[in-house]
């Protein structure tokens, strides 16, 4: 597996080894050993899966310490532009976004670590999401950001008159409102 940084401290990008042959492929999607050699030394303790259609923005969610989560996310079927927010105070990256497209074909993994605010758009007719979390969730602890906050300026990659949010989600802070204690 190769390692690739984001120009945001320990927000990184993995790239799984795949192995294709004409029955189709085979790759290792977790293994702790070989997470361990590359330095993310997390214990996941649960596993989430959505399905969501076209324009379904997610986001963005996180939760409070003591239970924030790190995520190791990637999608199984469809096409999904992942973003995560620097919501630890003191970083150099405070309030700034990276997002990358994770699709079926690439394989690709974003590993959010915590203190992040996290959200996807789906770009595919359908996707199938998936993310591994290194604590359980809390619903007292949960907390988000507007998705569409004008001082974060995250373009979702689907048209705003596309996009589909839950109500919940639209009743999120702003980001210098958002309650964060990183």
């Amino acid at each position: 597996m190769e390692i690739i940084e984001t120009p945001i401290k320990d927000l990184i990008i993995i790239k799984p080894r795949i192995f294709n042959d004409a029955r189709g492929f085979f790759f290792e999607s977790y293994n702790e050993k070989n997470y361990n050699e590359k330095g993310i030394n997390i214990r996941f303790c649960q596993d989430n899966q959505s399905k969501s259609s076209y324009g379904v923005v997610r986001g963005l969610h996180y939760q409070l310490n003591p239970h924030s989560q790190s995520k190791l996310v990637s999608v199984v079927r469809g096409a999904v532009w992942d973003v995560a927010v620097d919501l630890r105070a003191g970083s150099s990256t405070y309030g700034q976004w990276y997002g990358v497209e994770l699709t079926e074909e690439n394989h690709l993994q974003f590993m959010i670590p915590q203190g992040f605010a996290h959200g996807f758009s789906v770009l595919s007719e359908t996707a199938v999401f998936t993310y591994k979390c290194d604590d359980f969730y809390n619903p007292t602890l949960e907390r988000g950001i507007l998705y569409n906050d004008p001082a974060l300026n995250i373009d979702w990659k689907v048209p705003s008159e596309k996009a589909i949010i839950s109500d919940k989600d639209t009743k999120h802070p702003l980001f210098k409102d958002a309650e964060k204690n990183f």
